[in-house]
């Protein structure tokens, strides 16, 4: 407990642009090797870059979801340095002059309580190609279809101090970024991605200790796994009497290990200076109108609406909001039944996203609409079939897309609440069981729950839950 962690997120998202920041070309994920590559982002001598509009709203986009500061006036730079899947041998960046500054973000921390991430900046960037090493024996093979695909690279203060808040921050800024629609989010085919700077430090101490960059880490487990090593790796070698050294490291999935890739490059070895092609960027007020304009309800406020309109828990309020098609969906349910917004987030959250997990689904994909978990809930809310029997239809809706009212009937499976056959039922089940009503009666009051399942069973499980336990307290208390 002597040693303090400090971390700090960059995160890259790939902007949702048709196409790139400085070219024509495609974006589209998944084109043979090289087919969405043009003359300027092969580098050719005396082609121009011309900068993506588009590219610059998602940006401002983002930082005024941020509370960032927006810059009237930020510049391009050339970012230099040797890599063959960087042909221009620089990248496009922005250093000095971002187009975001300063902002912040809000997260949820495991004990409930909220924590507020600083962000430094927020700028635009092209991405380089890709390097591949599969299927060319002693080679490396060069893709160039990502290079100049739109980034903007996320920088966020050191003011994470454990894994797990830093897979909290990640989280909520892959959340956000869906929620404007400006990045798809997806990790597989590394739409975002981070890197991660970890360094750690006697607790007390205000001096940070030296930092180690863990790059390209592209899955919340592998984010959390990676610090985590790290943060052990440190601490041991300094209480062996060692230093860390700052590195850049890549995280080894197969070995849960981080290991040293090369000396961490400081600025200035970047040589960054101001890109010649390109005019500094622009951005007044009428603009920075139109864009808010544009942004929607966003995750903290939504939640804040559901639990104040719909009068649900903070939690599953958190839940329903961390996806704007979540959300959407709920919506839409709760709309269709015109009331039970607490039924409806308990299936929308409960049954709903375990068969959407089961079948690796998302909400969009689901077998089950809006309306028909509307029908279903319905039925459940007029007390047509009881919570459990609402299992099967919803298990028999998924399987074949039908209704809940056609399986219903289909299958007979309405709710016995005629108090009458209920009580006939009750009078059965005692009858039969004298040995345990004698021992009910002198004072074993756990044998109720004996008696609600004797009588569920004899009614195939039709009869309301809530009529059986009223009906049976008074048939058992005696005459």
């Amino acid at each position: 407990m002597e040693w303090e962690t400090v971390i700090g997120l960059e995160i890259h998202a790939q902007l949702a642009t048709q196409s790139k920041i400085f070219s024509g070309s495609a974006t589209a994920y998944g084109a043979a090797p090289n087919a969405q590559a043009n003359l300027v982002d092969l580098g050719y001598p005396g082609v121009l870059p011309v900068l993506n509009g588009a590219a610059v709203r998602m940006a401002v986009k983002f930082g005024l979801a941020i509370n960032g500061e927006i810059a009237p006036r930020s510049v391009f730079a050339r970012k230099n340095y040797f890599y063959p899947d960087l042909p221009k041998g620089y990248q496009i960046s922005q250093y000095e002059l971002p187009v975001v500054g300063k902002g912040w973000l809000d997260i949820t921390l495991e004990d409930g309580a909220r924590k507020r991430i600083g962000i430094t900046r927020a700028h635009l960037e092209e991405d380089a190609g890709k390097s591949l090493h599969e299927g060319v024996a002693g080679a490396t093979a060069i893709d160039l279809n990502r290079a100049g695909t739109p980034l903007v690279e996320i920088v966020s203060e050191p003011d994470m101090r454990s894994a797990r808040e830093a897979v909290a921050y990640m989280k909520k800024v892959h959340t956000l970024v869906r929620y404007l629609g400006i990045c798809d989010g997806n990790m597989q085919e590394g739409s975002f991605r981070c890197d991660a700077n970890v360094s750690v430090r006697r607790v007390g101490s205000e001096q940070f200790g030296t930092r180690a960059e863990i790059k390209n880490l592209n899955s919340f487990r592998f984010v959390e796994k990676a610090i985590n090593y790290e943060v052990a790796r440190q601490i041991d070698l300094l209480e062996g009497g060692g230093k860390v050294v700052q590195e850049t490291r890549l995280y080894d999935p197969d070995k849960g290990e981080t290991r040293s890739m090369r000396s961490k490059e400081e600025a200035n070895d970047y040589r960054y200076f101001p890109d010649p092609d390109l005019l500094p960027l622009e951005i007044d007020a009428a603009f920075l109108d139109e864009v808010r304009a544009t942004l929607p309800e966003l995750p903290d406020a939504k939640s804040a609406r559901f639990t104040a309109q719909y009068g649900l828990s903070e939690y599953d309020a958190g839940v329903l909001s961390a996806s704007r098609e979540l959300a959407d969906y709920y919506e839409d349910v709760v709309k269709r039944l015109g009331g039970e917004p607490k039924l409806a987030a308990n299936w929308v959250n409960g049954d709903l996203a375990a068969f959407l997990n089961k079948d690796n689904l998302e909400i969009t994909d689901s077998r089950v609409g809006p309306a028909q978990l509307a029908g279903l809930v319905a039925r459940i809310a007029d007390n047509t079939i009881s919570g459990k029997i609402a299992k099967e239809v919803f298990e028999a809706m998924w399987a074949s897309g039908r209704d809940a009212d056609a399986i219903i009937e289909e299958k007979g499976m309405r709710q016995i609440t005629d108090t009458g056959a209920i009580e006939r039922a009750i009078d059965e089940v005692m009858a039969r069981s004298p040995g345990q009503l004698a021992d009910y009666r002198a004072g074993k009051d756990k044998l109720f729950g004996y008696f609600v399942g004797q009588v569920m069973k004899a009614t195939q499980g039709k009869a309301n839950p809530a009529q059986v336990n009223e009906l049976l307290k008074k048939k058992l208390a005696g005459p």
